[in-house]
């Protein structure tokens, strides 16, 4: 694997609706879910503001990225840091990413003042990421290689002792093939295709 490169991160699995937190009339529903882009996470919200649209506030944070992670929290008319804060300090300390949590608050009629909502937002978050299944996924990298024909064996004995994936493949009077590897090893197997001499090569991702 290359030096510096880390290809593994941690996620949830599924979506995870079960987090519940009381205090004073006031119920703080947490709800994560798994997500790789900005519609996703634009859907996940619309949603929840549909399913809970009795709510007062649906506040929310995620993150988004391995190398170099995007994040955002939002208290949504809460105190400014009371909600949003708290929630992404959760994902901070499971060690996630590619996730979004959004805690659902019922109003009761009785005031938390900050430090009451701070507790209120980051127990539903935990509780929620808590029942959630955590996995690890594998960062990849993709290229094309292009080759003759003739030279296809040649191919194929990196493909399978590099444990690539094929992932689209072009067959013409000359060969074409989109690979996928695991970002650690993404130079290591370029440079072995290149020492073949008989192939191009184009790196995508």
């Amino acid at each position: 694997m290359e030096e510096g490169i880390d290809d593994v991160y941690s996620t949830i699995g599924s979506p995870s609706v079960h987090g519940l937190y009381k205090e004073k009339g006031s119920k703080f529903l947490g709800l994560s879910f798994p997500v790789s882009n900005r519609d996703q996470i634009d859907s996940c919200l619309s949603n929840v503001k549909k399913e809970h649209a009795k709510a007062r506030h649906w506040c929310y944070a995620w993150r988004l990225g391995v190398e170099t992670p995007e994040f955002r929290y939002n208290d949504d008319g809460e105190p400014g840091n009371s909600a949003g804060k708290p929630i992404y300090g959760q994902i901070q300390s499971f060690g996630l990413t590619n996730v979004l949590i959004i805690v659902v608050r019922y109003f009761g009629g009785t005031k938390l003042g900050v430090g009451g909502l701070i507790s209120a937002y980051r127990a539903a978050a935990k509780d929620s990421l808590e029942q959630a299944v955590i996995v690890q996924k594998i960062v990849s990298g993709s290229f094309s290689v292009r080759f003759q024909y003739a030279d296809m064996d040649k191919v194929m004995r990196i493909i399978k002792e590099e444990d690539i994936s094929i992932e689209g493949q072009k067959m013409d009077l000359d060969c074409e093939y989109t690979l996928s590897v695991r970002k650690g090893k993404l130079e290591q197997v370029e440079n072995r295709f290149l020492n073949l001499r008989c192939v191009s090569l184009k790196r995508i991702t």
